[in-house]
């Protein structure tokens, strides 16, 4: 599969950017199922997993793993299904700490937790339509959405055909958040909105990019977001299995189509940046996925596939639908995921005749 590009110059509009875009798309046809050579030339990265990593009390166990984040400190927050949604705070050692939020009425179906560069701790979750931010002590400072009213039992959620317009301060089913330079804060929303909305630091909405569909500024579940140090905004627009890229007013920018269906992407910071996105398809999809299921991809932030590593399986070492990870260092990585109950540290090793940064020797 070739990667899109769509770079626009300062001279171009979004609507000479669109109009190209279309044409990209309209040329492609409908997605297929990639065959397993698809991504051949991209190098394996070696890698091994650390055992044992989170070491949980008695009778505490974690659910499906979906979402996680580190601290300046390198503590490591889960956001686990485990009966209830509950989050759970590990040292860089992984030795538990606390739990953050236990009964909290923004809690109902965990979808991500984020660590800004305050080092508050966001939640989000899709059950509740809210965004939850908690300052480091784990006390609550601030909501985003609004929790359907629970009088006459569990709303339920709309097909797509009946979901009612988006609402600036209303999310339906949000998946994830991050934030540029400036405090401004994405939420990627999500499994019906099909849109990101922009707010300031204070919860202000200032706009929003996206509709259900195909082509480009369109989306088909925005599933995960993180931001550049410039303030570019990558989208993982995992069922149309393509990442978008969005500069800070939610200009489009580029997209790339060479990593499989994106479920997690996130980008290390550094003066040397890697956008790390995981083409994770669940146990349940067709035969003809499963060869290309697995693996995590390192890339340039312009798409340039540095390596990939990992394979499907159940196993240390191995990855079943990977939800989320956290590339603060770039070269040890946390993921969780969602189908094995569990989360993983991962070291990854120079690719040969190359440093850890990807530079020759």
């Amino acid at each position: 599969m070739k990667r899109i590009l769509i770079f626009c110059l300062a001279a171009l509009t979004s609507a000479a950017v669109l109009t190209v875009g279309r044409a990209n798309v309209a040329a492609q046809g409908p997605p297929v199922p990639p065959r397993a050579t698809a991504y051949a030339t991209a190098p394996d990265i070696p890698f091994e997993s650390v055992p044992n990593f989170l070491k949980l009390p008695p009778n505490l166990y974690l659910g499906e793993g979906i979402g996680v984040a580190r601290n300046s400190k390198g503590h490591v927050f889960v956001f686990t299904r485990s009966g209830d949604s509950r989050l759970f705070e590990f040292d860089e050692k992984g030795t538990f700490v606390r739990e953050i939020g236990k009964g909290l009425y923004g809690f109902e179906m965990a979808h991500a937790v984020r660590v800004d560069a305050q080092d508050n701790i966001w939640t989000v979750d899709e059950g509740t339509n809210m965004v939850v931010k908690f300052n480091p002590e784990g006390r609550v400072v601030m909501t985003m959405g609004r929790r359907p009213e629970a009088v006459g039992g569990v709303e339920a959620t709309p097909v797509q055909a009946q979901a009612p317009p988006p609402e600036p301060y209303r999310f339906n089913r949000p998946a994830d958040i991050t934030w540029d330079p400036q405090g401004n804060i994405y939420v990627a929303d999500g499994y019906i909105n099909s849109r990101v909305a922009k707010y300031d630091k204070n919860g202000r909405f200032i706009k929003a990019v996206g509709t259900r569909g195909t082509e480009p500024y369109q989306l088909n579940i925005p599933h995960s977001i993180t931001a550049d140090a410039n303030g570019n905004i990558y989208v993982a627009d995992r069922q149309n299995r393509r990442i978008q890229v969005f500069n800070s007013d939610l200009v489009l920018r580029a997209i790339y189509d060479n990593v499989g269906a994106p479920w997690a992407v996130c980008i290390s910071p550094g003066p040397h940046q890697y956008l790390f996105s995981s083409n994770s398809n669940p146990d349940s999809n067709i035969a003809a996925l499963n060869a290309v299921s697995g693996e995590i991809y390192k890339m340039e932030l312009d798409g340039t596939i540095v390596g990939k590593f990992g394979k499907p399986g159940k196993q240390l070492g191995e990855f079943s639908t990977v939800h989320a990870m956290d590339c603060r260092n770039p070269d040890e990585l946390v993921v969780v995921e969602i189908t094995a109950w569990r989360a993983q540290k991962i070291v990854l090793k120079p690719i040969a005749g190359k440093t850890s940064t990807g530079s020759t020797r």
